[in-house]
């Protein structure tokens, strides 16, 4: 089978986008910066409540680009090694060993699903996000390598005990931050209550088309996209004074109300941050079929790129979500693109 060219991706791209809006309603953002993610390789975290569709969005997405799609939820008593084997009595009444969900799909895993990640204990973060960093695993004698994988978790935002947050060195190996919220929007809703297609989420999924982006083909396209859209001296510069201003949003007089901007951020963005944020940028802009990147570019996916990397004064980080939200869009205001 020939490649396809990027135009013909981008036609597969925004219709695999479209069909996956005809099942999730009122989450178009959340779901163009999803496949935004899956274009430029890129962890992601999810953020938002219980039963907003952030499993079946998942799902829908896994089906459009093919490839293993595999989930493991978090909870306390969860190990290292649940993620790679676990054992039960056959019914020969011996004990045997099967592959966990990591392994279970060998190199064709596509897409890892951690639901819930923060309750599950730090030894376990620190398994998968080696697995995320280096794409590989050692395990019964051999190496395991996962060269398409893409991991988003979700975190229990609204239970505190038996919990354990992911620290920001941690967190800074996601690309993205994504926040899903209920729509605001009565006739919406409205669907989502009485319309009863939305009730049955296995029957809803099975209208997004299988395998349209071909999960193994994913990385050389990302390669292609971003060889081939460009940024002027001007974006560079920009986004040069972005960065700067996520470290000392002082000096550009970015100020958030009964806030000391001067004690606010303990830690920036770090370079691996704005690196994918210029990433997500060029995918944005050939999503949108432009050949080079424009500041509205950075300023869709600045937010969900940057927000979660930075590391606040503990004073303020109980108000951490409002905070981040405040300070991303008044450095987007109050630095120039020009």
């Amino acid at each position: 089978m020939a490649k396809k060219n990027l135009a013909d991706w981008l036609k597969s791209a925004t219709t695999l986008e479209k069909q996956i809006n005809e099942v999730i309603l009122g989450q178009e953002n959340p779901i163009r910066l999803i496949l935004i993610s899956i274009f430029a390789r890129g962890h992601v975290l999810l953020e938002g409540d219980v039963g907003v569709g952030k499993t079946t969005m998942l799902r829908a997405v896994a089906r459009g680009i093919g490839g293993g799609y595999e989930r493991i939820e978090g909870t306390i008593d969860l190990m290292p090694n649940d993620l790679i084997y676990h054992t039960y009595l056959g019914d020969d009444g011996k004990p045997h060993v099967d592959k966990g969900p990591v392994l279970r799909s060998g190199e064709d895993l596509s897409i890892f699903f951690f639901n819930e990640i923060n309750r599950a204990r730090p030894q376990v973060h620190s398994l998968m996000l080696r697995i995320m960093a280096e794409k590989t695993l050692s395990a019964f004698n051999q190496e395991f390598h996962f060269p398409h994988l893409i991991v988003f978790a979700d975190r229990n935002q609204v239970e505190k005990e038996e919990t354990f947050e992911i620290p920001s060195a941690a967190r800074d190996r996601f690309m993205m931050e994504i926040p899903i919220v209920i729509p605001n929007n009565d006739g919406l809703m409205t669907d989502l209550i009485f319309d009863t297609k939305f009730h049955n989420a296995d029957e809803l999924i099975t209208k997004v088309k299988t395998d349209q982006l071909s999960f193994d083909q994913l990385n050389h396209v990302a390669a292609e996209i971003q060889e081939n859209i460009d940024a002027t001296k001007e974006l560079e510069k920009y986004a040069l004074n972005l960065w700067k201003a996520t470290i000392k949003p002082q000096d550009f007089n970015i100020k958030i109300s009964d806030i000391d901007i001067s004690r606010l951020i303990v830690s920036g963005s770090s370079p691996r941050g704005i690196s994918m944020m210029m990433k997500c940028a060029r995918v944005n802009a050939w999503m949108n079929n432009r050949s080079s990147v424009l500041p509205e570019d950075i300023h869709q996916i600045f937010h969900e790129t940057i927000a979660h990397r930075l590391v606040f004064n503990p004073v303020y980080d109980l108000r951490r979500t409002e905070i981040s939200r405040e300070l991303t869009t008044e450095i987007i205001n109050k630095v120039s693109a020009h």
